[in-house]
């Protein structure tokens, strides 16, 4: 019998969770230096929401079909690859910025080719977990993937706020740094290349066979759409939180604009922004306590109620630091609901299929979200970043109100739906009817 090495003890995992952590942690930075960077530019809070907005847009195209090629490649390689030509793409802006020379379409075009490399880093992140870590660890591991998350965004905005005060190009300078280190991480992780099930394809030449390469990459991808459909109550989940996400992904320049109309700066803006990684924190480490007390479906309906709530407190005129507070409770309540999801999606999916399920369920969710900034911006433009900021936490209250009403969402519990393995089946082979 093989002994199962404690969490913290899986050396492989712990310099993978590293790798990401540094990543996430300059991602976070910049997270704030660009709209800030663009607000400076421009004056148009309308231009940053499409500059946040076009990077999520390729980033969902690319999704799917980086999925299925996750599958088929060699997945250590893929991700050092993607991460590295991260730091290119990080240090062409940085060099952009500090010559002065940075336009609009420049911000367009970089922003595009990261979201290129994330489409295949995110996949690839989620399938190595799975082949590095034991099912019985893996709520542990996906909580303290939660945390990383989080205290990347606690220390990233205000960090980034001072170091934008520093230099409008430092931000840019330091996620370069990051992405590199990420690299070096990734290398020493040694991610499995490929399922320990599934050999390693043969090279392919002639035009034919590239043909039948891509027909079955279209087979592939719809097995995963038709495994989605056929899991009631997840596929209503995943309709819920392509809203929670539009809606969700709207609110942050809105609040920008509204800590600028209330005399905050740069530096004030990370620190309240840092109010989710507090609360990001917090409900990480108390993920697994929450999700014992609900279930997925009924814990949807919560995050999205308090959500809302929290989102529209935020208007509340107590001053330029008062938003702080209410982010807390934000991603107090989201962090074990992540968890719970990424358990069910890892045990429910067979290892070959997890990067294009991965890609398919993430497609699905995120769907909307490419429209969030851009709606944010223009509500924000509009009529203020208070009256946004209630605007979209009201839409947020209708959606928790219209999908309690779905019996399917309300009793979800993550198990597999009888119909679920046999759609698989039934994809790959048209003929037979599932039983």
């Amino acid at each position: 019998m093989t002994e199962i090495v404690l969490l913290r003890k899986n050396v492989r995992f712990q310099l993978l969770w590293i790798g990401s952590a540094v990543s996430e942690l300059g991602s976070e930075l910049t997270r704030l230096a660009m709209p800030l960077l663009v607000l400076a530019l421009t004056g148009s809070p309308g231009l940053a929401g499409v500059v946040a907005g076009a990077r999520t847009v390729v980033f969902l195209l690319v999704q799917i079909p980086a999925g299925v090629w996750v599958d088929r490649w060699d997945r250590r390689r893929t991700l050092i690859t993607a991460q590295g030509l991260q730091a290119v793409v990080s240090a062409l802006l940085a060099a952009l910025v500090l010559t002065d020379q940075v336009q609009i379409w420049h911000f367009v075009t970089l922003v595009v080719l990261d979201a290129l490399c994330a489409a295949f880093i995110e996949p690839v992140l989620g399938t190595a977990i799975r082949g590095i870590v034991p099912t019985s660890q893996l709520h542990s591991a996906y909580a303290q993937e939660e945390s990383r998350t989080h205290a990347a965004g606690l220390i990233g905005p205000p960090l980034g706020g001072l170091l934008y005060g520093l230099g409008r190009a430092v931000p840019f300078v330091v996620d370069t740094i990051t992405f590199l280190a990420a690299t070096l991480f990734y290398a020493l992780a040694k991610v499995p290349r490929r399922p320990a099930n599934q050999p390693q394809t043969a090279a392919r030449e002639d035009g034919e066979e590239q043909h039948l390469i891509q027909r079955g990459m279209r087979r592939e991808a719809a097995e995963a759409i038709t495994w989605l459909w056929r899991q009631r109550g997840l596929r209503e989940v995943t309709a819920a939180i392509m809203v929670l996400n539009l809606l969700g992904g709207a609110f942050l320049i809105p609040l920008i604009v509204l800590v600028g109309e209330r005399g905050g700066g740069a530096l004030t803006t990370g620190t309240v922004l840092a109010g989710l990684g507090v609360g990001g924190l917090a409900g990480a480490l108390l993920s697994g306590r929450i999700s014992k007390l609900l279930p997925p479906g009924r814990l949807l309906l919560v995050v999205l109620t308090v959500f809302g709530a929290a989102l529209a407190a935020t208007a509340l005129p107590w001053g330029a630091w008062w938003p702080m507070v209410p982010l807390v409770f934000i991603t107090l309540s989201t962090p074990s609901l992540n968890v719970v999801l990424n358990v069910v999606v890892a045990r429910m999916v067979p290892e070959e299929m997890l990067g294009r399920m991965g890609a398919v369920l993430s497609m699905g969710s995120m769907a909307l979200k490419p429209f969030g900034p851009v709606l944010g911006g223009a509500l924000a433009a509009a009529l203020g970043g208070a009256t946004a900021l209630v605007i979209l936490g009201g839409l947020l209250g209708v959606t928790a109100a219209v999908a309690a009403l779905s019996r399917e969402l309300r009793r979800f519990t993550g198990e597999v739906s009888p119909a679920g393995p046999d759609a698989v089946e039934s994809a790959a082979n048209p003929g037979q009817a599932p039983e």
